[in-house]
């Protein structure tokens, strides 16, 4: 049988391509390697609850077409994500904002936080950061660089925060005002429901087939399709024959417990060094899950080895010069199109890679 559309990963990349070829007449074949579709946004009902079984996804964006576009398929609560920082027992507001300067020195009112900070900054004289180290003490000062970036970050990475590029840290918000608000994105929430339900809808009425990989029978599946998009890691495409493009990888270590709250937040990051875990999710706090039990999941990074999941791209010098040159190759191959964070070998947010879907499905027919 022969499709018009081959689409390798049924994430939230794939699942849109084929979503958007399927509504214009092609005919679309969707192949996922796991068990079930959706990829990392995955949520799976335990107890009443959506549990996100690849780490926390929390939807934001100020994109308004994205975020329309989303809202197709589900509707979104108004949860906002405010993190917790705990270092070694003391507990800290995130981002960094007022209700953290306080927690930090005591001081109240913004002149008192920036004069702290600056007198900070002041004593290392960074005027152009070379590296993630430099960039947050520049940023923040050395106190919540040492408390609250440091050891997080480390653990994150699996590198020493001067051995980072300096772009990492500037993600992190910092903020004059008493607000807690992780993203300040003008739409954001969780999907009632989770994210599986989204999944579904896109793929409603289009073939998939379950825990079948790509590279099984690489052969046959290249000549199933008109196109192929293929949404796994490129160098693994390629056979790695440039060598391996680094990612991080992390284990998950979920836990029902027998009580209604744990931690009463969300997210709990732990960012002292000693604390083998990177944070503990709860889940139940996402959609205020109506359950007598609570499930939460401790995040471990790690160093990633081929044949595990890859989480994280490590865009840092080395790797963006060699996938350069697999991007050389992709751009070669005529009929397959490679798409996501694997494919792409890019840290993409959701409202990202549902951008990135809708402009390549524009121009595909």
């Amino acid at each position: 049988m022969k499709y018009d559309y081959l689409i390798v990963g049924s994430g939230l990349f794939g699942s849109i391509i084929a979503y958007e070829m399927t509504k214009i007449g092609k005919k679309c074949l969707v192949i996922e390697k796991r068990d079930h579709i959706g990829g990392n946004v995955y949520t799976e009902n335990v107890e009443n609850i959506n549990v996100h079984k690849y780490g926390a996804h929390i939807f934001h964006t100020n994109n308004r077409e994205v975020w329309e576009y989303i809202n197709q398929f589900a509707d979104f609560n108004r949860y906002t994500n405010s993190p917790v920082a705990n270092y070694k027992g003391e507990l800290y507001n995130l981002p960094f904002n007022m209700n953290t300067f306080y927690q930090m020195w005591g001081v109240r009112t913004p002149d008192e936080a920036r004069a702290k900070i600056d007198e900070q900054k002041s004593q290392y004289h960074i005027e152009n950061p070379q590296n993630l180290e430099e960039q947050a003490i520049s940023l923040i000062g050395k106190d919540i660089y040492e408390k609250l970036i440091k050891g997080y970050t480390e653990k994150q990475w699996g590198r020493a925060c001067r051995d980072l590029p300096a772009f990492i840290i500037k993600r992190l918000p910092v903020r004059y005002t008493f607000d807690n608000n992780y993203f300040n994105d003008m739409y954001q929430g969780i999907p009632i429901g989770g994210y599986t339900r989204i999944i579904e809808k896109m793929l409603e009425g289009i073939e998939v087939k379950l825990n079948t990989d790509f590279f099984d029978d690489r052969e046959k599946w290249l000549e199933m399709a008109d196109k192929i998009i293929f949404t796994g890691m490129i160098d693994q495409y390629f056979d790695y024959c440039y060598g391996e493009l680094e990612y991080r990888g992390l284990d998950f270590e979920f836990e029902t417990l027998d009580m209604e709250n744990y931690q009463g937040n969300a997210v709990i990051n732990y960012t002292d060094a000693e604390t083998p875990f990177t944070r503990i999710i709860e889940h139940k706090h996402f959609e205020g899950s109506d359950s007598p039990k609570t499930i939460i999941t401790r995040e471990y990074p790690k160093t990633w080895s081929k044949g595990e999941e890859a989480y994280y791209p490590m865009n840092d010098d080395v790797n963006s010069e060699l996938f350069k040159k697999y991007q050389e190759l992709a751009e070669k191959e005529g009929n397959v199109i490679f798409g996501g964070r694997l494919g792409m070998y890019q840290y993409f947010d959701m409202w990202q890679v549902i951008d990135e879907a809708l402009k390549l499905a524009r121009k595909l027919d």
